[in-house]
């Protein structure tokens, strides 16, 4: 079963900064690119962290205008952690300060399925990907792992047609076909000589008779 790779579909010209690169240099590379977020690298070319334009929005919208007080260290201390994180943000000067940590990541041999559920789970629009030595060598964002959902066939949908001897070996085609990257959905069609759904569940329960009746030997 072909499954295709993060590396496949990453895009390898990654716009990137170092720990001390400005904000406002920041802020240019996004304008100027076209992008809405960039990586934060160290000088071995391993990901430090993810800023967004999320992050420049943030950090403006809560810097205090010039007849506002500023916020007290006291105020700081009292916040969760995360919080502290967030505010310390606002008076951010460098990528390395305004930068979300830890980065999410996918490696170049990962499948497009793996990174998909890991963007999903942390609610990101991009992973940096790293190689086997985890340093940078592309990014790709969701449009990107949509990609191989761009099938010549209508809408991913796959139907199978044929006759196989068992009905467990039709379930058994049904599954490995689904999960091929691309497929969003799959027609049962398959015919079958011999029912061994209740022949497996009775085997199942013999197993289990025999079971019990070594244990109490």
């Amino acid at each position: 079963m072909k499954h295709h790779k993060v590396g496949s579909v990453m895009t390898t010209d990654v716009v990137r900064v170092s720990y001390g690169t400005p904000f406002k240099e920041v802020a240019r590379l996004l304008a100027d690119h076209g992008i809405s977020g960039l990586l934060v690298v160290d000088e071995d070319g391993m990901v430090i962290g993810v800023i967004s334009e999320t992050d420049l929005v943030a950090r403006q919208a809560a810097t205090p205008g010039p007849y506002e007080p500023r916020r007290r260290s006291a105020f700081l201390s009292g916040l969760t952690r995360g919080a502290r994180r967030q505010a310390a943000k606002v008076h951010a000067r460098t990528a390395g300060r305004l930068t979300s940590t830890p980065p999410v990541t996918a490696h170049a041999d990962d499948t497009i399925v793996e990174a998909a559920r890991t963007m999903a789970q942390h609610q990101v629009e991009r992973l940096p990907v790293l190689d086997e030595a985890d340093r940078l060598v592309g990014i790709v964002p969701r449009r990107d792992l949509l990609q191989v959902f761009l099938r010549p066939d209508k809408e991913g949908v796959v139907t199978l047609t044929g006759h196989m001897e068992r009905k467990s070996e039709t379930q058994i085609a049904l599954s490995m076909t689904a999960r091929i990257d691309g497929v969003v959905g799959v027609v049962d069609r398959l015919t079958y000589r011999l029912d061994d759904a209740r022949l497996q569940t009775q085997e199942q329960a013999l197993h289990g008779v025999a079971d019990d009746w070594l244990r109490r030997l």
